[in-house]
């Protein structure tokens, strides 16, 4: 029997569409929400897009103006023939907030690589920032300099043979393989995503829209002494909201085992749950004013599972 179709999630508030010239790229942006509200910055994760926080979006409280772009080489905004760097996100973030928030002091929220992108700019720009948001995004596993051989190797490799995405026979496939990824995502939720990340080509199959380049090997190690040397010049209030059952906690616990801890559990979870997140609160140990808050039945892509209680934690913190 064919299976049954799905009605594609249907958003709540509706989205407004722009393209505006960030440091030369032509750049998709989302917004939601009245222009003379106060301002909230939303910059998505790894291969993701800006339209993702549509759910995370429906489920604020109707005070805000959101504004989240698709980063570079990702959805909607051009890609780039020389590639990706960390730093260019960063530098990208800072004239998306000149553009739509001239001499402001901003709120910023990242999930992922966005989070990375916004824990980096209020290090480097504290006075610009009130205040920032990472969602299950704190960093990445620190990496041995013996490895940089390795690393630059990889990287002239993937170079010479460039990585490339499989096509999809439909959208129907792409929300399968969503709900692989994540199967905590309701499949109204996923027949939406998969319209937002992917497209159809010429040849009738369907195709991510994100640079396929993404998947290239960093060519340098990650220092993460650099990371917290950038973290510890963050002054604005800091929430990290951490899913409970994302792999990012062991993940970094595990490349942190000779960090020392940074003290008690300060969210009222037991003593078993606090260890799983030792790892993550070393890490915040670097930053002066930081809270972390956990969502429960959550993964990695904890605003698509659980977006009412992330936009709660965003909005208490807030308040």
């Amino acid at each position: 029997m064919p299976e049954e179709e799905v009605t594609a999630y249907t958003p709540v508030r509706v989205s407004r569409s722009l393209r505006v010239d960030l440091r030369g790229v032509d750049t998709h942006v989302l917004s939601w929400g009245d222009p003379n509200a106060r301002k909230l910055f939303l910059l998505h994760g790894w291969m993701d897009v800006a339209a993702s926080f549509q759910f995370l979006v429906d489920a604020l409280a109707d005070e805000f103006h959101v504004i989240a772009p698709d980063l570079r080489g990702f959805g909607r905004t051009a890609w780039q023939r020389q590639g990706y760097w960390f730093a260019d996100y960063v530098a990208d973030l800072e004239a998306l907030v000149e553009r739509f928030a001239p001499g402001e002091r901003v709120r910023l929220c990242g999930h992922s690589l966005g989070a990375n992108v916004v824990m980096h700019y209020a290090g480097v720009r504290p006075a610009r920032v009130e205040a920032v948001i990472a969602l299950d995004g704190f960093g990445i596993p620190g990496e041995l300099a013996e490895r940089a051989p390795q690393k630059l190797a990889a990287w002239l490799d993937s170079i010479a043979d460039p990585p490339s995405f499989a096509p999809y026979a439909s959208f129907e496939a792409v929300a399968e393989r969503l709900r692989k990824n994540d199967p905590r995502l309701r499949a109204e939720k996923a027949a939406y995503l998969a319209r937002q990340w992917a497209a159809r080509s010429d040849d009738g199959r369907v195709r991510l829209t994100s640079d396929p380049r993404h998947k290239q090997p960093f060519p340098a190690v990650y220092r993460l002494e650099e990371t917290f040397a950038v973290w510890r010049r963050i002054e604005a209030r800091t929430l990290w909201v951490a899913a409970e059952d994302s792999h990012i906690a062991a993940w970094l616990d595990r490349s942190d085992a000779d960090a020392t801890d940074a003290g008690a559990d300060h969210d009222g979870r037991d003593a078993k749950h606090a260890d799983r997140l030792r790892g993550v609160r070393r890490r915040m140990s670097r930053i002066r004013d930081a809270r972390l808050v956990t969502i429960a039945d959550a993964g990695h892509m904890l605003h698509h599972d659980q977006p009412e209680a992330v936009a709660r934690a965003i909005e208490a913190f807030l308040a």
